[in-house]
């Protein structure tokens, strides 16, 4: 056990997180979520949901802020503008670590293939469907003087 680390970040999500770099990507995907093991780094934290695990890794993980989005999601059924109760709360987690920035929508194909590009994938048991998203790493300011 270590004090103030979220104990769903496991040392070996831990260690991925540490060894990300600027602007690297994780994803943090739903128990249905087709991972190649020839793809990137796969963890798994089956029984976990998403939302959980994403707010573990924002407990630690800072978000991107040179860029719109901080983080990505699918497009649910073709329809960018439908917001799935997951996508609210994955925004609201996000929102609350990076206030300026958001969850964009992507392409399912598109969203696919960020993964398959990422540094890591995090197979949660989240059942809910559309119940991945994407972060990517920022970088910790200097302390102002």
């Amino acid at each position: 056990m270590l004090i103030n680390i979220d104990p769903l970040l496991s040392p070996d999500l831990l260690a991925v997180l540490r060894a990300m770099g600027h602007r690297q990507d994780l994803a943090i995907v739903d128990a249905n979520f087709p991972c190649d093991p020839a793809g990137p780094r796969i963890i798994r934290l089956d029984g976990v949901p998403a939302t959980d695990v994403l707010a573990a890794v924002l407990s630690v993980l800072p978000i991107e802020v040179d860029e719109p989005a901080g983080a990505w999601r699918m497009i649910a059924d073709g329809r960018p503008d439908t917001m799935l109760p997951i996508f609210t709360e994955f925004a609201q987690l996000v929102v609350a670590a990076a206030p300026d920035r958001g969850v964009a929508a992507v392409p399912p194909a598109d969203f696919k293939a960020r993964v398959a590009a990422g540094f890591a994938t995090v197979v949660t048991g989240e059942r809910r469907l559309y119940g991945s998203v994407i972060v990517r790493k920022g970088v910790i300011p200097p302390p102002q003087e």
